[in-house]
């Protein structure tokens, strides 16, 4: 993938509208000043309708450089934590991902261009046993538990990406699997939605 010699967006860029011009501006005020260069994120997350993965309501604000509310307690996380997952990530047409997240989310429709395959758990099913064999895991979202049964579907080698919670503070961290565990490594300080779903269980005081 490549980008045009306006290194403000994506090759195949329509600038036309509001709207198009918010993407650029995610582009070129979010992305680019936070360090995501990648051509490819850029030409990925530039081709992809953000505003048709919020509620309506939203739509004018849906580059913004914060998390949205989709409404049940879920959240559209801000571009440059989708553009920091995707970086770390860096999916490539021979990865079998596992996304944890929506299926019909922003997430997996930047997600499904660039890998093999793509397999979609949702975060309450994340930690029950199922099919093995990935490459690549991407969560969408901050977790304080990583289940040891999403641990089993990664192979060897395979590669792990999440928004993490430490004492409150949401981080992205990366992680690989080798014999047998995933070791996540603390990145970035960022705001990543939380994934309820994914909570360490409450202890109990006296």
């Amino acid at each position: 993938m490549t980008l045009t010699e306006d290194r403000s967006a994506p090759a195949g860029f329509n600038t036309t509208g509001a709207i198009s011009e918010a993407r650029r501006a995610m582009i070129t005020s979010q992305l680019r000043t936070s360090g995501v260069n990648e051509p490819w994120v850029l030409e990925a997350m530039g081709g992809i309708a953000r505003e048709d993965y919020v509620p309506a309501a939203m739509r004018d604000a849906a580059y913004i450089d914060r998390a949205i509310p989709l409404g049940d307690g879920r959240f559209l996380a801000a571009p440059i934590v989708h553009g920091r997952m995707l970086a770390e990530a860096a999916p490539n047409a021979t990865d079998k991902v596992l996304l944890v997240g929506d299926s019909i989310g922003y997430l997996a429709a930047l997600l499904r261009p660039l890998a093999g395959s793509v397999d979609v758990v949702a975060p309450g099913d994340a930690a029950a046993e199922g099919e093995g064999g990935y490459s690549l895991i991407v969560i969408d979202g901050a977790i304080e538990v990583l289940p040891e049964a999403l641990c089993a579907r990664l192979v060897e080698g395979g590669r792990l990406v999440t928004g993490q919670v430490s004492r409150g503070v949401t981080r992205l961290a990366v992680g690989t699997k080798a014999a047998g565990v995933v070791s996540l490594l603390p990145l970035a300080e960022m705001g990543i939605p939380v994934l309820p779903e994914l909570a360490a269980p409450k202890r109990w005081s006296f």
